[in-house]
């Protein structure tokens, strides 16, 4: 144990420009900012504190534990993509009569872009606060302590900081020849900070305070790998009735100690005007797409998913920037996570993040298969883990021709149809082997033999042809635009003849011979029993013997798991209507008070009214599982058929499972299960808000956003502002009371035109100021160019719903 100078204090005062670290308070940075308390009974669950580049996952009562199962064990703690930095730390407090560790807070707080733990030490009148936030485009993590003595005696003790370091590669690393060395600590004495590094790479973790440390040590490590461990001890005296800061920065590097260092003094001296600076960039998070509505629990979800957008955008500078699928498992880069939640990106207003993704997707999409087939999974050292199932390829697009409906942007749309032509050309060329229309393979129901004619990839390559009609002639490809129109048209009446089953009101699982459904279902008879679920058992031995009984000479539509993908004909809108009206009906039954399960067989009769805590098995897997997206998915799909009160309580539902666990966010698997944070949650409620509810459709090319409200009956007084729309920002009020409505939008450039369309109904006592009215069929269509545009009519309940 070696003693320091007090020399480093003169040095340290050097690298800081004098500035008073001591006096710059997170706490008064944030007292303003919008918090979330988390429950008493889910401290020792996880928690994020993300930045693009940095992001650092413990328990909320401020431990570090060994958590994740992706790279088991080691999902948690600070990771700098695509590598690790550290396992975590560990603050003592030490009395002469006794010790304190700050690992099992009282209370966790959560803020949109840094979080606070909470210990209360009674006996000594102390109580602490642990903030931590992590600084845009930088490499590292600041940590604030707040020590405060309430009594009025001065207290006396030692504070030790433990840095536990773990420098290793990400998933996949060894594909990329990532080979994980033994680190090695550094004290610098002049700096009086740790420098650990990995010794067979130049990764290098930094770490240390604006504190002189009284000592310092080597400490062994408790966790598995090849980490290393340093203390650091400071003596503190806080008099009575005082406050103590204490500022710590972690720092890394992918290639050299310069680097991290250089890092490490930026945060140290900068922290806080990067905590400012982060605060001013999520206000405008906030204001984007800006939700006011009379059911305040579900406005606050809508605020705060899209704050967890933003903690899913991650960049490794050598590769790209790009959303991830969630955390702490998947803090990598999906092709179908993307395309799902992008769509919601862009309907908040986080533009950026949506065009650095796609950037990546089909850069990587193209270096690898090169056909247009767009890519599953890849791990943020760019290994490519799968090449994409075939859903992910339809899908890409579809997002392609969304994006270019909000931005207008004709050189996007020519940069990225290339990857779509070729892609639909890879899609029925190489994956639809009976020239059916109906590509074969793997969808989103990733289920060992679930690879025939499925209709989640039906359903989305009807989509795509259909929308890639529309690009193609965007860009005068007419005899393509044809072309991909008539193939539209073809699968969409095949999948209404062909998919439907009359017997279950329902669309099929997938399309495919006896023989493979008698294998699934001997599967699904296994698994139904295992779960205790006699009904699904029932069904399934019921449909068993009646393949048995009438035997097909060739394929056909099958109902086995009663998945929730059935539900993509209408989330589409391509089912008939009479189908679609069945088939919500029979999706209304595999619900929970949380939403949608994934596979219906798992629904029992407790399901209606079981809202407890998730109970997964010890082995990761969504066997059970109530999820976002396929409740996302049918609320999109009853708006589709105007069951706006339907689509609603669905997204009450989502809403229920809201903060459940991690205050703040959303897990993938209801309430409190699986991911803690999910990017494609943002599109389960921004598409159903933004574009159905609110009726926001955009036509960026033409410069025209077209509204066609359907709002909810208890949505009385709501307002949607600030919807960018290429150079536009569009907002819309509306109120209904004693039975008079009026809707008030207003647009920042006069320079588009605004089409507002609502039912004929309320035309005879319909005030227009802003714009010119007119009839179409049964619709009224008012056109503004105005900066406001006012309407105001009498409601007729029964209209609008009978």
């Amino acid at each position: 144990m070696k003693h320091l100078t007090s020399g480093i204090l003169l040095v340290l005062l050097s690298l800081l420009g004098c500035k008073d670290l001591s006096k710059e308070s997170f706490a008064d940075s944030l007292h303003d900012s919008p918090s979330l308390t988390g429950k008493t009974e889910y401290l020792k669950s996880p928690y994020v504190t993300a930045g693009n580049r940095v992001y650092m996952i413990g328990h909320q009562d401020g431990s570090f534990p060994e958590l994740g199962w992706h790279i088991k064990g080691e999902m948690g703690g600070i990771w700098d993509h695509p590598i690790k930095l550290m396992d975590g730390f560990k603050i003592d407090l030490d009395w002469k009569d006794r010790t304190f560790s700050l690992d099992g807070a009282n209370s966790f707080v959560n803020y949109p872009f840094a979080n606070k733990h909470i210990f209360e030490i009674p006996d000594k009148n102390i109580e602490v606060e642990r903030w931590q936030f992590v600084p845009d485009d930088k490499e590292g993590i600041a940590i604030q302590l707040i020590v405060k003595n309430r009594g009025e005696n001065a207290q006396n003790f030692n504070l030790k900081f433990t840095g536990f370091s773990d420098l290793r590669p990400t998933w996949l690393g060894e594909r990329t020849q990532m080979t994980n060395g033994s680190d090695t600590a550094h004290f610098v004495e002049e700096l009086g900070v740790w420098i650990v590094k990995d010794s067979l790479n130049p990764w290098v973790t930094v770490f240390g305070s604006d504190q002189v440390p009284r000592q310092h040590s080597i400490e062994s490590t408790h966790y598995s790998g090849n980490g290393a461990g340093g203390s650091l001890d400071y003596s503190i005296a806080i008099p009575g009735k005082t406050d103590r800061i204490l500022n710590f920065v972690i720092a890394g590097s992918h290639g050299s100690k310069e680097e991290a260092l250089a890092t490490y003094r930026d945060i140290l001296y900068n922290g806080p005007e990067y905590l400012n600076a982060k605060k001013t960039r999520y206000k405008t998070l906030a204001t984007n797409s800006k939700l006011t509505l009379p059911d305040k629990k579900m406005q606050e979800t809508f605020e705060w998913l899209k704050y967890n957008c933003d903690w899913l955008v991650r960049t490794v500078p050598a590769i790209g920037t790009g959303i991830t699928a969630g955390l702490p498992d998947y803090p990598w880069w999906f092709g179908v996570d993307s395309e799902y939640a992008l769509k919601g990106y862009m309907a908040v207003g986080q533009k950026a993040a949506v065009y650095s993704t796609i950037k990546l997707l089909d850069s990587i999409s193209n270096a690898n298969n090169g056909n247009g087939r767009i890519v599953h999974e890849v791990s943020t050292n760019g290994a490519v883990f799968n090449k994409g199932n075939i859903n992910e390829t339809p899908q890409f697009a579809s997002l392609i021709w969304n994006i270019y409906q909000w931005n207008g942007d004709r050189d996007f749309l020519k940069k990225y149809f290339p990857t779509v032509q070729k892609g639909l050309d890879w899609l029925i060329k190489e994956n639809d082997a009976d020239n059916n229309l109906f590509p074969e393979g793997f969808g989103m129901m990733e289920i060992h033999g679930l690879d025939s004619e499925m209709i989640d990839v039906a359903s989305y390559t009807q989509k795509a042809f259909a929308d890639a009609s529309k690009m193609a002639l965007a860009l005068g490809k007419d005899v393509l635009a044809l072309q991909y129109r008539e193939l539209a048209a073809k699968l969409k009446a095949r999948i209404n003849a062909e998919f439907w089953s009359e017997e279950f009101n329902s669309y099929a699982d997938f399309i495919g011979t006896d023989d493979q459904a008698l294998k699934l279902i001997e599967d699904a008879i296994v698994r139904a029993d295992t779960l205790k679920k006699p009904w699904a058992v029932t069904e399934l031995l019921s449909t068993k013997k009646s393949i048995l009984s009438h035997p097909s000479r060739g394929p056909k539509p099958f109902v086995v798991f009663h998945n929730w993908v059935v539900n993509t004909p209408m989330e589409m809108g391509i089912a008939d209507q009479d189908k679609a009206l069945k088939a919500l009906e029979t999706a209304s039954r595999f619900v929970n008070p949380f939403g949608v399960f994934v596979t219906g067989i798992d629904r029992d009769e407790s399901a209606g009214t079981d809202d407890g805590s998730f109970k997964g098995s010890k082995a990761f897997s969504y066997t059970g599982a109530v999820m976002t997206l396929p409740t996302g998915v049918l609320a999109i799909a009853e708006n589709n058929y105007g069951r706006t009160e339907k689509a609603l309580a669905y997204l009450k539902k989502m809403t229920h499972s809201f903060s459940y666990a991690l205050p703040g966010s959303m897990y993938e698997v209801s309430p409190d299960y699986g991911m803690m944070c999910q990017a494609w949650n943002i599109y389960a409620f921004a598409v159903p808000i933004v574009n159905q509810f609110f009726g926001i459709n955009p036509d960026a090319a033409h410069k025209t956003v077209v509204i066609e409200p359907n709002l909810p009956k208890e949505w009385n007084n709501c307002s949607l502002e600030n919807v960018e729309v290429g150079s536009n920002s569009i907002s819309v009020f509306y109120k209904m009371e004693d039975g008079k409505v009026s809707y008030k939008i207003t647009q920042s450039d006069i320079n588009w035109t605004v089409k507002l369309i609502l039912p004929q109904d309320p035309e005879k006592e319909l005030k227009v100021t802003g714009g010119q009215k007119s009839i179409h069929g049964d619709k009224v269509v008012i056109l503004s160019t105005a900066k406001e545009l006012e309407c105001n009519y009498q409601w007729n309940y029964h209209y609008f719903h009978e």
